[in-house]
C-alpha cells in the first residue's frame, strides 16, 4: 500500500511539474491588418490581399501576394522583389520568389496595428514600418 501511495504520488508531482513547461502565448495578429504598403526608410513592402501575377526574368509565371524594393538602391515597384507570406500568431513568415530557388525567411511581429508593423529577425534586428497605402 505504501508503494502505490508513492507511486501516486510521485505520478502526481511529475504531472504538475511537466503542465508549467514551455507555455507559448500566441499573439494572434490579425493578417488583414497587413494588406497594403508599408515603409521603412527607402524599403517598401507591400502585402497583397490575394495572389497577384507576375513573370520572373527567365519568363515564368508565378503568383505571389507580396513584394519588397527599396528606392535606396534605384530598385522601383516595378522591379520589386516577389515574395509569399503568412502570418501566424506573431510568425511572419516570407517566401522569396527566384528564377530557380524560393528562400524563406521568418520573422517575429512584435507589433501590428493599422499605422505600425514592427517585426524582428532571427539575429534581434528589429524593423520598423509605417503604412502609407
Amino acid at each position: 500500500m505504501k508503494k502505490l501511495l508513492h507511486f501516486f504520488l510521485c505520478l502526481i508531482v511529475a504531472l504538475s511539474f511537466s503542465a508549467c513547461g514551455d507555455i507559448s502565448i500566441d499573439n494572434g495578429y490579425d493578417a488583414s491588418m497587413l494588406y497594403g504598403k508599408w515603409q521603412e526608410g527607402s524599403v517598401f513592402e507591400q502585402y497583397y490581399s490575394s495572389n497577384i501575377e507576375r513573370v520572373l526574368p527567365n519568363g515564368d509565371t508565378v503568383q505571389v501576394n507580396g513584394t519588397t524594393w527599396d528606392e535606396g538602391d534605384d530598385v522601383s515597384e516595378d522591379e520589386a522583389q516577389l515574395f509569399n507570406w503568412t502570418l501566424t500568431g506573431s510568425t511572419l513568415k516570407h517566401e522569396h520568389v527566384g528564377t530557380f530557388v524560393m528562400v524563406p525567411k521568418v520573422y517575429t511581429v512584435t507589433s501590428l496595428t493599422s499605422s505600425e508593423l514592427v517585426y524582428e529577425d532571427d539575429y534581434g534586428t528589429a524593423h520598423h514600418f509605417s503604412k502609407v497605402e
